[in-house]
Parts: structure tokens; C-alpha cells; sequence
């Protein structure tokens, strides 16, 4: 199983990629290509922990009643609701 914590998100995005370039050719053996969809399956939970991670800190480009845009910060709309 590969290492997947410390990736940045391009790099584990990249290696998610080739991944799933190896499981279309269908050359790998039964235990090969079980063990690349776990690994694939352990990149698409890391990376969409990073992304909900940039979400939350993502500002957010609203429009009030007035028509002008206001920015807003995620976190700050999730603070308000709670």
C-alpha cells in the first residue's frame, strides 16, 4: 500500500492518474490490480479530505440584495448557521 498523508494534492492527483491508467490496460494480474484499487481507493479518500481542507478556506464571492458582490469566507458562513 502506498504512502498517501504527507502527498501534496497535485502529486497524489498525478499518481491517482497513472493508477487508473494501469487498471484500463488490463495487463496487471488479479492480486496486482487489487492492490492498485486499493491504493486508488486510499488517493480519492486523501484527496478529498484536501479538498474539503481548501474549501473551507476558500472565500466565497456572494451577491447581495443590492446587486454589488460581497466576499464572504466559508468558515464564517458555516459559523453563522451553527
Amino acid at each position: 500500500m502506498i504512502e498517501v498523508t504527507n502527498r501534496k494534492f497535485e502529486d497524489a492527483l498525478r499518481v491517482l492518474e497513472g493508477i487508473v491508467e494501469k487498471l484500463e490496460t488490463g495487463e496487471l494480474s488479479l492480486d496486482e490490480a487489487l492492490g492498485a484499487f486499493e491504493d486508488g481507493v486510499a488517493l480519492v479518500r486523501h484527496l478529498g479530505e484536501k479538498l474539503t481542507e481548501v474549501e473551507k478556506r476558500v472565500e466565497v464571492l456572494t451577491r447581495e440584495p443590492s446587486g454589488l458582490f460581497q466576499l464572504q469566507n466559508l468558515l464564517e458562513d458555516e459559523d453563522e448557521d451553527a
